[in-house]
Order: structure tokens, then sequence, then C-alpha cells
């Protein structure tokens, strides 16, 4: 066991997490927008986006395929802030701010989404389907707040930095 523990002691390097949590929003956020600009995507989308009571105004507002490419362009926006916040914590804050809203308007869907419940099993908590895709959303909500109060922190840090002459 102790061997173990001291290959993991890399994780204790500091902000090891910090980086992994931030580089993995980067690389998720790439790709759910890379989707985004196909058909196929959104299609999918629109039970998504027609229960969320945040994002239905979309569809009036961009249509179907208009509301799939501003999603996806929010989303590399967001990719790009939060890749930026490596090197300015000011821009990961734009990110992370963004991140939070957009996994706010995906976790408001759940309540919403029809059949999102299994009646087989008593309905609530038996989650199924579309539902069950936008659970991982609460983590990554949880994952964005991180990525704030910490860009926050930091970047709160190196303001009140002595100034070098």
């Amino acid at each position: 066991m102790d061997s173990i523990l001291n290959k993991l002691s890399v994780l204790l390097k500091k902000d090891t997490d910090y980086h992994i949590v931030r580089a993995s929003m980067v690389i998720m956020f790439f790709f759910f927008g890379y989707q985004k600009w196909f058909q196929y995507e959104a299609e999918v989308l629109i039970p998504y986006i027609s229960n969320g009571p945040l994002i239905s105004w979309m569809y009036p507002v961009f249509g179907v395929r208009g509301a799939s490419l501003f999603l996806g362009a929010a989303e590399w926006t967001f990719c790009a802030l939060i890749l930026a916040g490596f090197w300015n914590k000011k821009l990961g804050i734009l990110g992370a701010l963004g991140s939070v809203g957009t996994f706010v308007a995906t976790v408001t869907i759940i309540p919403f989404m029809p059949d999102g419940w299994a009646d087989s099993a008593g309905g609530f908590p038996a989650m199924v389907g579309p539902v069950a895709f936008l659970m991982k959303d609460v983590v990554l909500l949880a994952v964005s707040v991180y990525l704030l109060k910490e860009d926050v922190y930091r970047q709160l840090a190196l303001s009140q930095a002595p100034r070098r002459a």
C-alpha cells in the first residue's frame, strides 16, 4: 500500500487538481461544442431545448438549426476562455461564468423533461434516458463553480500582490 501511496503522491503537487479540472472542462466544451455544428445534434437537442425553462426561447429566436449553432458558438467561446484561464485568470473567470450559466440552464431542464422518470419503477427517482444524460450536468455545474471560485481567488491574490517598481 505504501508504494501505491508514494506513486499517488504526484496528485498532491500544488494545483494538480485545479489544472486537471480546467483541462477536462476545455476538452468537454470542445467536443460538446463541436457536435452542435451538425444537423443530427440539432435534432437530438429538440426535447432538451423545448423543455428548458431558461433556453426554450432559442427556438422562436433562432430556429432549430440556429439554436444548435448558437450553443456551439457559446460552448467554443467558453472553451477558449477556460483554456485562456491557464494564463489569464480574468479570462478564466469569464469562461467559468459562462460554464456556470450553461449548466444552470441544463440542470433546470431535469424537472421538466417528459418521460424522464421510469413509470415501471414508480417514477421519481428512477431516471431514464434524457434525465439520466442530464444528471452529469449536476457535477459539471459543481466543477464550474469550483473553477469560478479558484479563478476569482487567484485573480484577487494577483491584484493584491505587491507590485515591483
